[in-house]
């Protein structure tokens, strides 16, 4: 059908070509004279007609493979790329169109012919490259919502909790206190859920290795249990970076865009963000806040269940996690002991209690 198509096409531009300039070739060969039978104009458009039907015995099949590849293309293309990428056509072909008509007053044959054309093309063609290679930005100016639309409280001030999108990573998901965390609404604004995270998430649900699998759909339920049953708004970033490779770069990114707030547990991705200039939420930097405090000269109740790495050290950890090293406390190890804080260590990726055995200072 397509072939045919394309053959009828071939037949009225063929047609239209011979009525138009078949008089000036003829003229050209000066065999205008001789040849009075092409005066009529019907006679023409079926000798132009014959002319490109013959040409297509061997141009269609290359036209018609053009066209199935282009729509091959189109159809494996994401939406949005075609979308975008048509966008930035259009309007570059408008840009062209306003820039071509002052020009048409300049009475220069290369000013109305070719300058023209030329223009064109070129401002078609950065048109779409622009509207292509910026879908992600356009992107987030749609599929979020706005930053600058602020929404008025009763009190007549702007509502701060539509104006941050707190953009959540990996590791954070799958740790799962994030979810406590909204529960409690001390997480103010909107969750932002990268597609990309989310296919990361699915990748590592995948894996072959039971550890990272169940990691993988603990992280998943999370998402849900935020989604579902939390009173928090949450937003799927559906673009994408595919200039970037790296997850925590295309994180970065997309905080720059959007003027959002990663939410990390991640270390490494905490430095990147504070290099860059992207502001980041560290949910390890909020336990250790929210921590008891521990003073030198408390006494405390734990129990040590294992060797340190010092000479007669034992190792016991409280209820968060927090570990506690007990000089002298080697020969304790299984007991439940009273200790005395001798001092703590604060660092970013946690905190440690020194101590030791309570037993130990009465017999000095």
């Amino acid at each position: 059908m397509l072939k045919r198509l394309i053959q009828v096409f071939f037949l009225i531009t063929g047609g239209t070509l011979g009525i138009i300039f078949i008089p000036e070739l003829m003229s050209l060969l000066g065999v205008s004279g001789e040849l009075a039978v092409l005066e009529k104009s019907y006679i023409r458009a079926i000798l132009g007609a014959i002319i490109f039907f013959i040409i297509t015995f061997w141009l269609v099949d290359h036209v018609v493979h053009f066209i199935h590849w282009l729509e091959e293309s189109l159809v494996k293309a994401p939406v949005t790329d075609v979308l975008f990428g048509s966008i930035g056509l259009i309007f570059g072909l408008v840009v062209a169109f306003l820039v071509v008509i002052p020009l048409k007053a300049i009475q220069l044959q290369l000013m109305n012919t070719i300058l023209p054309i030329f223009l064109t093309i070129l401002l078609g063609y950065l048109g779409f490259q622009v509207g292509f290679k910026k879908r992600d930005e356009l992107i987030s100016l749609f599929s979020l919502p706005t930053r600058l639309g602020k929404k008025k409280g009763q009190d007549g001030e702007a509502d701060l909790q539509d104006s941050t999108f707190k953009i959540l990573d990996t590791s954070v998901i799958i740790d799962g206190r994030i979810a406590d965390i909204c529960q409690t609404q001390f997480l103010e604004g909107t969750i932002v859920i990268p597609q990309f995270v989310l296919e990361e998430l699915q990748h590592i649900a995948d894996s072959s290795d039971a550890l990272k699998r169940n990691r993988g759909r603990r992280g998943l339920d999370i998402l849900n249990r935020i989604r579902k049953e939390l009173p928090v708004r949450v937003e799927i970033y559906e673009g994408d970076f595919e200039d970037i490779q790296e997850v925590d770069s295309k994180l970065v990114k997309l905080a720059k865009i959007t003027s959002g707030v990663v939410v990390t547990n991640d270390f490494n991705l905490n430095k990147v963000c504070e290099l860059q200039n992207v502001k980041v939420l560290n949910i390890n930097d909020l336990a250790n806040a929210v921590k008891p405090v521990v003073l030198p000269g408390e006494e405390m109740h734990v129990l040590v269940i294992k060797d340190g790495k010092e000479h007669n050290q034992g190792i016991a950890y409280l209820d968060d996690g927090t570990m506690i090293v007990v000089e002298e406390g080697r020969n304790y190890i299984g007991k439940s002991i009273d200790v005395l804080v001798t001092s703590v260590l604060q660092t970013s990726a946690g905190r440690m209690i020194f101590a030791k055995p309570k037993l130990l200072e009465k017999a000095l």
